[in-house]
């Protein structure tokens, strides 16, 4: 096994998690999902100026709540703010740095005021990272991340593309388990 193509390993990993258990259980996300907070004090995104977190972020109609050092214990993040994560510091931050998208932050971004705008700014980061990873070949997944990437810079490219996956599974996760929280709450208790 030693003609082993790493790149079509790394992709695949992603993509049938993608296809067989993430995608389809974010598929149909509604507005009142999307925004729902479970518990009292979550960050989430929000109408530019209604948050109380230290640090709002964002250039459209909808602000991110964060702070930096994140408070402990860390607040209760809604499946709007889970997605926000994964869509901009998650995927658009590593595809603006490595794989040619336009530069963005989570203050420059403009975060979806709709559920199914929130899984098409997804879907399209998502397929800008997967061509990206592809592009790299074999040879790109060995060379050093760079200044991008801070303490990491001199870590391989297929350190970053297997940490991404991890992001993506982890928070995406998340994502469904909210869902089911959110089925199984009753309707006046929401």
């Amino acid at each position: 096994m030693t003609d082993q193509n790493w790149n079509a390993l790394l992709r695949e990993q992603i993509t049938w998690h993608w296809d067989n258990q993430l995608r389809d259980r974010i598929e149909g996300l509604t507005d009142e999902e999307y925004f729902w907070e479970p518990v009292p004090g979550c960050w989430t995104v929000r109408p530019r100026g209604t948050g109380t977190a230290p640090v709002q972020g964002g250039a459209g109609e909808l602000t991110i709540d964060f702070a930096m050092p994140v408070p402990d214990p860390e607040p209760f993040t809604t499946i709007a703010w889970r997605l926000g994560h994964v869509i901009v510091g998650v995927l658009a931050v590593r595809n603006a740095a490595h794989f040619g998208r336009q530069p963005t932050d989570y203050f420059s971004f403009e975060y979806a005021t709709t559920a199914a705008d929130a899984l098409a700014q997804l879907d399209a980061e998502y397929a800008t990272w997967l061509a990206g990873v592809e592009s790299l070949g074999e040879a790109g997944l060995a060379r050093p991340c760079g200044e991008a990437e801070g303490p990491y810079a001199e870590w391989p490219m297929a350190a970053l593309v297997l940490h991404i996956h991890r992001e993506l599974i982890h928070h995406l996760s998340e994502v469904s388990l909210l869902r089911d929280l959110y089925l199984h709450t009753p309707r006046e208790t929401r």
